[in-house]
Parts: C-alpha cells; sequence; structure tokens
C-alpha cells in the first residue's frame, strides 16, 4: 500500500505569522492555491493552516494569526494513503500538513488521493456515497440568495434549477470570485497588488463581494452560473467519478437518477470515504 509520502507535495508553499490577510491572498493568487501551511517565521514551525473558507469566514480580520486555523490536524510519511483518506472523508477537509520529526516537509490533498483512484477499479457507486445534503437555488434568484445560501449551509457550490425544477447549472464559490475579480481596482481590494494576476480562479471565493458589499447586487444566479454542469450517473463507479474530477478540475459534482433528476452533490471527500482501507 502506498504511503503518504508517495504521493505529498514536498516542501510546500507557505505562509509565515506575523503576517496579514492580505500576504496570504497574494501567496494564494500568485501561485494558484485555495489554502496553505503557516510557519512562525523565525524558526519555520508549523502554527496552523488557512483557507480561502478561513478568509471567507473572517474577512473582518486582517492579521493572519487571528484567521488561520490552529492545532491543525497534520499527518506522518509513513502513513498509508488509506489513513489519509479517512481524515479527509470523516473531517471533510482539504488539506494535510505532512510533518516529519515535527518539522513540516510536504502536504497532501484528496486530489492527490483521486490520482490513485483514477486507476482503481470498483464497484461503488456515486449514490452509495453522497454525505451532503444538496442545497439548490432556482436560476432567477438574487445573487444575494446564493451567497446566503453558501455561507449559511456552508457548501461550496449549489446545483440551479430551472422553473420545471430540472437542473439547469452549477454554481460554485471560485464561479463567483473569478467573474468579479476582473480589473485592478476590484483586485486592490483583496490585496492582490499584482496587475498580472487579476483574474485568476480558483483562490478567494466570495471574498471580494463580502468585502465591497455585492450581496446587494439583484443580478440572477444564471448570470454566474456555469450551466448543463458535467454529472454523473447514479451508477457510476468511484473510480470514474474520481477521472473525471481530475479532468476537469472539480471538487464535486451533481448526481442524476435513473430519470434524469438530480438526486444530490457527490464531493471529492465522499469519494475518499467510499475506498478508505481499500486503497492498494
Amino acid at each position: 500500500m502506498k504511503t503518504v509520502a508517495d504521493v505529498m507535495t514536498p516542501a510546500p508553499i507557505v505562509a509565515e505569522v506575523p503576517g496579514t490577510r492580505n500576504d496570504v491572498i497574494n501567496i494564494m493568487v500568485r501561485n494558484k492555491l485555495t489554502g496553505l501551511p503557516v510557519v512562525r517565521s523565525t524558526d519555520g514551525k508549523l502554527m496552523g493552516i488557512v483557507s480561502r473558507k478561513d478568509i471567507f469566514k473572517k474577512f473582518e480580520e486582517e492579521q493572519l494569526s487571528l484567521i488561520m486555523k490552529r492545532n491543525c490536524i497534520t499527518i506522518d510519511t509513513l502513513a498509508p494513503l488509506a489513513v489519509a483518506a479517512k481524515i479527509f472523508a470523516e473531517k471533510r477537509i482539504h488539506r494535510l500538513p505532512v510533518v516529519e520529526d515535527n518539522k513540516l516537509v510536504g502536504i497532501i490533498t484528496p486530489t492527490d488521493i483521486l490520482k490513485e483512484i483514477r486507476q482503481m477499479k470498483t464497484t461503488i457507486t456515486a449514490e452509495e456515497v453522497i454525505n451532503t445534503t444538496c442545497v439548490t437555488a432556482y436560476e432567477e434568484d438574487p445573487l444575494s440568495y446564493a451567497i446566503s445560501a453558501m455561507r449559511i449551509s456552508d457548501v461550496p457550490a449549489l446545483c440551479i434549477l430551472d422553473r420545471k425544477g430540472e437542473l439547469s447549472g452549477i454554481l460554485t464559490d471560485r464561479d463567483l470570485f473569478s467573474d468579479q475579480v476582473s480589473d485592478e481596482e476590484a483586485a486592490a481590494k483583496l490585496g492582490i497588488s499584482d496587475p498580472k494576476l487579476v483574474g485568476m480562479r480558483n483562490v478567494l471565493p466570495l471574498f471580494y463581494t463580502v468585502a465591497t458589499n455585492f450581496t446587494d447586487n439583484d443580478t440572477p444566479i444564471s448570470r454566474f452560473m456555469i450551466p448543463k454542469p458535467t454529472t454523473v450517473f447514479r451508477k457510476t463507479t468511484l473510480n470514474e467519478v474520481a477521472r473525471l474530477m481530475l479532468t476537469h478540475d472539480f471538487g464535486q459534482l451533481p448526481v442524476r437518477g435513473n430519470k434524469d433528476e438530480l438526486l444530490g452533490m457527490i464531493y471529492d471527500v465522499d469519494v475518499l470515504q467510499a475506498i478508505t482501507g481499500v486503497l492498494e
């Protein structure tokens, strides 16, 4: 069985304390990251971890030490992948700092394990592992509703329905971020100092909308959603789900039933839960 050391990213990019929210934003944007470990500048000791969600939840804070998660879960280099998969699935987190002799040596994410699952043969299907309530919205609802729904439900994506109740699109946090941060003035409000970085995806979902009171916007969700999203069938096997997620860089996929109806949403950590203890 492969270990964490076999698939982790060694010597990961880090943020440092003392530091600020804007310092982290610039690092994330420049390196196309959604989260990273935080170390102490004086000796490199691991102090915590920070993600785009952490910044969004505490957007009023400027000091990194007040935003990051302290006492974060870590894992050893020799731990089997199944152990990492179990942690991701149970805690529903998306990054694990890898430590050796109390020193940060790498980081592992669900994507690293999905690459292994893609090569597996399994009979476990998408419908068997759906583990999160699927939150929906109407395509003509205002964007302010979508933002509130995501925050209250603590989900990174909404399934968007048309007036017939059929799936017409998907709205993810990164779609909102990408659409809104399209000019230098908007980027400056996020602390993005390099004009070349404006418009990059995958970084700080919804933060701009909060920081600029964009939640008052009544533009319909259909303006921002991805129409006709990629979906999987209820009987799609998990290795195929993993392949689709990796191919399209998706963290979630809507699941359809026998009559093409929406059944729910499967997330990357759900895929890991299904194969915990099965990885070879």
